[in-house]
């Protein structure tokens, strides 16, 4: 018999033991995500021994609209309703390796309700840690229709975060730089042609694209030696370009 014990607050989840908690957590996430259960703090054991049951308490703690419990403690101000625990979970299910990384099969669950708190909330794209960015963004290039999407590794890239590609007949290559960056954060001309010579060095792409969290310098459209290649051979995707788009294939059906 194997114990797993979950305790969970609108800030997030703290999780302890068997994967039996997976089970209790997506009804929790539920619970917490439609507001079901309001301002509550959860607590809830599930005993797995050949099937999964569940066995436990729920008590419900009054928190103002501002502050949550973990913050009062912490004395920290502000407040939000979206569950950490999904910054945890894979954004996309890896499939067969290549010579440039992983395959993307598909989409995970957490990929949806991160976009759709995207939606909802466009500044927790600044909360997103770099790997779950280019995630994110390899799991779009799935959900969008492209038949081989690659997610390279986390080091040795060589400037290619994630590679896309339609073949066969008019075949199409893009190679995708991923700059997760902290508002305010411009993008810089130097950083967008180390793409370009990505690009250059390679020989066998198509496009490239650079895609960020935040915006890109004043000017760099206006730079001879890249606005040569813009739009056809390089994209600049800036944080309200990538929310747009985002929302665009989650609407869209497959």
């Amino acid at each position: 018999m194997t114990d797993s014990k979950l305790n969970a607050e609108p800030a997030g989840y703290h999780l302890t033991g068997s994967p039996a908690r997976l089970n209790v957590l997506g009804n929790l996430v539920e619970r917490l995500r439609g507001g079901a259960l309001g301002p509550v703090r959860l607590q809830a054991t599930a005993t797995l021994s050949g099937a999964l049951t569940m066995e436990g308490s729920l008590t419900a703690q009054i928190v103002g609209p501002s502050r949550i419990p973990s913050q009062e403690a912490s004395g920290q101000s502000g407040a939000t309703n979206y569950p950490t625990i999904l910054l945890q979970a894979a954004l996309v299910n890896l499939g067969d390796e290549t010579n440039d990384g992983p395959l993307v099969e598909s989409v995970s669950i957490a990929w949806f309700e991160i976009v759709r708190e995207l939606a909802r909330n466009p500044a927790f794209l600044s909360e997103l840690p770099w790997r779950k960015l280019e995630e994110l963004i390899a799991g779009a290039y799935e959900r969008e229709g492209w038949p081989e999407v690659v997610l390279t590794p986390r080091s040795g890239d060589r400037g290619r975060d994630v590679i896309a590609t339609r073949p066969g007949f008019g075949s199409i290559r893009v190679f995708d730089q991923v700059k997760a960056y902290a508002p305010g954060y411009r993008v810089s001309a130097d950083e967008v042609r180390s793409l370009v010579g990505a690009l250059s060095l390679e020989g066998n792409v198509s496009r490239g694209v650079v895609t960020t969290s935040a915006e890109f310098a004043p000017g760099i459209s206006k730079d001879p030696r890249l606005s040569a290649l813009m739009p056809y051979r390089l994209e600049l995707k800036d944080g309200p370009q990538l929310l747009e788009w985002l929302t665009e294939i989650l609407d869209r059906p497959k």
